[in-house]
């Protein structure tokens, strides 16, 4: 069951505790809107220039992912990483041929598997690590809260593309 309140979750500071709540529920959200997904729905694209509901869980997931080596190791990708992540990141003609063919357990467990990382790199986190900034390679400064607002504020604007793309499915039923 879904809890409608954001409250600092236990094993975390204050403020990254609620941080923590907010993107938990924003993820319990989008669970529930693909937990009945087929192998079909996961790959279907309402156009050539679309991307599938797989390919956007796999972006969640990168974005996730490349988050957590930006703010908790503050470096960027290595190589090796990026040749794993980058079709996710990036997404577009290459993920509409790539990111295919898996099952909803596949998506599932790489989700999880990322924010159990999450969630144990920011337990050893104190709430001002929140504020700590850095700055892009522009020069354009940022600081670690914002980086995981942006983590959750991602995976809620994919969460309505497929919403959408659900629609278009049940449409073409």
């Amino acid at each position: 069951m879904i809890d409608y309140r954001i409250k600092p979750k236990e094993n975390f500071t204050e403020r990254i505790g609620e941080l923590v709540c907010m993107l938990e529920h924003s993820r319990e959200v989008t669970l529930s809107e693909i937990s009945n997904l087929k192998k079909s729905d996961l790959d279907y694209l309402i156009n050539d220039s679309s991307n599938s509901i797989g390919a956007l869980l796999s972006h969640i997931t990168s974005i996730e992912f490349i988050h957590q080596i930006i703010s908790f190791e503050r470096r960027d990708l290595t190589n090796g990483e990026f040749q794993k992540w980058g079709t996710a990141l990036e997404l577009g003609d290459k993920a509409r041929k790539v990111i295919r063919n898996h099952s909803i357990d596949y998506y599932l467990d790489e989700l999880s598997q990322v924010r159990q990382n999450t969630l144990r790199y920011m337990k050893s986190k104190k709430d001002s690590w929140l504020f700590e900034e850095n700055k892009w390679g522009n020069g354009v400064s940022y600081n670690n809260y914002y980086l995981w607002f942006h983590v959750m504020e991602d995976e809620i604007n994919h969460r309505g593309q497929i919403r959408e793309i659900k629609r278009a499915i049940k449409k073409g039923e």
